[in-house]
């Protein structure tokens, strides 16, 4: 406003001085006349002045923005059926999960009924698996059992063999000497002979005994890989009914999110269909409105000075349809890639909304700070006096213009950075420098006449 005011001072002191200058000059001339001199003193212009200040210079960016929900999620049907029940309306306030609209699909409760007794089918088949190994595993010990009985066997039969095979070589011996007689050696030849067959018939009964061992053996094996597939079938038709019932779980429409029901589509009775296209009409319609999110379009020149994050890109969000009200927050996220189309910047910011004031859909003002200079010198621009590439300034000191070569900075508004060639407290030309010539003696105005 001070800057503005010395503006406005700088023009009508000019005009003030153009018309003194004229009186002034009618004046000299009448005096000249009388007296054949003109006092110093009425020959000075008057100029607006001030001291330079540091201070903290703000560069932000104005720009129009549009207030959308942090997220909107159109809820559609994945499974044909009847709506059976809405239970929300718009602008209903609902929680994450809370059913929202039941659909009426009896033929999936039916095949529900069906996967459930192929389950518990494929769970008996798993326990008469289980039961055939038991008794395959059974058997093999059976077997291993009678190994054993026969091999004792074998050696009784072998140990009786050698008995009678040493007793017809004695009655061998004796008939040679004709102490027995012949028959008596006849008898325990054949007593013999027949102790080798009964040794035989042992060893025999224990391979067979053996053989009985492998083929209880591999039917346990067999017992077991029919387990697993039992297993493998309980876990498809496991597989199967979870599927069924997952199918069921579509035909409740659940909220997403804690949020507000901005859309109902649907009534009850209502045959659904799923979405088969981009252009599908969704059954309800949630927003989450706890946060909302600011829309604005930064433009390519001030594009690359958008910070964000908490220690940048402050942002004020000025609502005109709440009064003028104002939301404090910061840039949250950009596109980083200008919009082709109009050479502008994509810029979100935040803002929690416990209340619920802000609307998705509102207009707004959002203003963002882009640059700040804190404790820097500063000078209007029209203090400012520009010759082909240099710049200057016009100080005031012992009553006469001094032009100063200055260094700038960054612009902020109105006012620009003075980086180089100044101090603070120097009494600077505000107004109409560029007229004003190194050496010229002027008179600053006071300070009363500058407000």
């Amino acid at each position: 406003m001070i800057r503005d005011s010395f503006s406005f001072l700088g023009t009508v002191a000019a005009i003030g001085l153009l018309l003194a200058g004229s009186g002034c000059n009618q004046t000299a001339t009448g005096r000249a006349a009388d007296a054949g001199a003109t006092p110093a003193a009425e020959q000075r212009d008057r100029v607006a002045a001030g001291r330079v200040e540091r201070k903290t210079l703000t560069r932000t960016t104005s720009q129009p923005a549009r207030i959308d929900a942090f997220e909107e999620t159109p809820l559609l049907p994945k499974l044909a059926g009847f709506v059976a029940q809405v239970l929300v309306d718009i602008g209903d306030t609902v929680s994450k999960d809370q059913t929202l609209v039941e659909l009426s699909i009896p033929e999936l409760h039916d095949e529900l009924k069906q996967k459930e007794a192929l389950v518990a089918l494929a769970d008996a088949g798993i326990r008469q698996a289980e039961a055939a190994v038991q008794a395959a595993t059974a058997a093999v010990e059976t077997a291993a059992a009678k190994i054993q009985q026969m091999e004792a066997g074998v050696v009784r039969a072998d140990a009786e063999r050698a008995r009678w095979q040493a007793e017809h070589a004695r009655i061998t011996e004796l008939v040679a000497g004709r102490a027995v007689t012949e028959k008596l050696a006849d008898e325990t030849l054949h007593t013999m002979r027949s102790a080798e067959g009964g040794h035989q018939e042992a060893v025999a009964a224990v391979a067979a005994a053996m053989a009985a061992r492998n083929e209880a053996e591999t039917n346990v094996r067999q017992a077991e890989a029919d387990q697993g597939a039992a297993a493998a079938r309980l876990q498809l038709a496991q597989a199967d009914l979870a599927r069924t019932n997952t199918l069921i779980a579509y035909a409740t429409i659940k909220a997403p999110f804690d949020g507000v029901v901005t859309h109902r589509n649907v009534a009850t009775g209502h045959y659904v269909q799923p979405a088969g296209g981009g252009d599908a009409k969704p059954l309800v319609v949630v927003a989450r409105t706890d946060v909302v999110r600011v829309f604005l379009d930064v433009p390519e020149l001030e594009a690359p000075l958008v910070d964000r994050g908490q220690n940048g890109g402050a942002a004020t969000v000025r609502v005109q349809s709440l009064a003028g009200m104002e939301f404090q927050g910061n840039v949250t996220r950009t596109s980083w890639s200008l919009d082709a189309a109009n050479r502008t910047l994509r810029t979100e910011i935040d803002i929690p909304n416990p209340d619920g004031l802000l609307r998705p859909g509102m207009y707004a003002t959002a203003t963002i700070v882009l640059d700040q200079r804190t404790d820097a010198l500063a000078l209007p621009t029209s203090a400012l006096v520009r010759e082909g590439a240099d710049t200057y300034c016009c100080s005031v000191e012992s009553g006469s213009i001094r032009r100063q070569p200055i260094q700038l900075g960054l612009r902020f508004d109105k006012e620009v950075e003075i980086v180089s060639g100044l101090n603070a407290g120097q009494m600077i030309v505000l107004a109409r420098a560029e007229t004003l010539k190194h050496g010229q003696q002027v008179e600053v105005l006071p300070a009363e006449q500058k407000k």
